[in-house]
């Protein structure tokens, strides 16, 4: 009995490292381009020495230590895109996740969704699906870890994400 439960969790355990997430099917395909970087990348990234007067390159080292993954799925492809709106509003109503924020602008829609943490400004999960208007790219974006909401406008401007400019409005607009 006691190594029937062993397997069990030994089981179950490896489900939850292998499991993929709601959105790894646009990762390898056709008309989607995806930037995918995981916990080990940031831990490197973290480790890069700085001058501790560069205290905006600090804030940055200081985030990426709090993150888990961040996955950014973008296509110009109307089948793609509406297959990426199902999955974005499926996950939502499955994960509770929050609404932070969301615009509406010339054709574009943002939805910035959130699992929070302890604080309100506190994030355990960030989806953002930015839904292209004419000839503009449609964007997905997952981030996890443990990280406030304020800190975001330093990764975005490190790292140019897609929708960078978006992210920033939701972290000022939530101080």
């Amino acid at each position: 009995m006691k190594n029937f439960i062993i397997t069990l969790v030994f089981a179950f355990v490896t489900q939850a490292f292998y499991a993929q997430s709601a959105f790894d099917k646009f990762d390898g395909q056709d008309d989607v381009t995806a930037v995918i970087v995981n916990k080990k990348m940031f831990d490197l990234m973290s480790k890069v020495k700085v001058d501790a007067s560069d205290k905006e390159t600090q804030q940055y080292i200081n985030l990426i230590k709090k993150l888990d993954y961040l996955k950014v799925f973008t296509t110009k492809n109307p089948k793609v895109e509406a297959d990426m709106k199902a999955s974005a509003d499926k996950y939502i109503k499955t994960a509770g996740l929050e609404e932070l924020m969301r615009v509406n602008d010339s054709g574009k829609n943002v939805k910035i969704m959130v699992r929070s943490g302890a604080t309100d400004t506190q994030i355990k999960e960030l989806l953002m699906f930015v839904d292209g208007a004419k000839n503009d790219e449609t964007v997905l974006l997952s981030l996890t870890g443990n990280f406030d909401l304020n800190e975001i406008s330093v990764l975005t401007d490190k790292m140019q994400l897609p929708g960078g400019s978006d992210l920033k409005k939701a972290s000022k607009s939530k101080k």
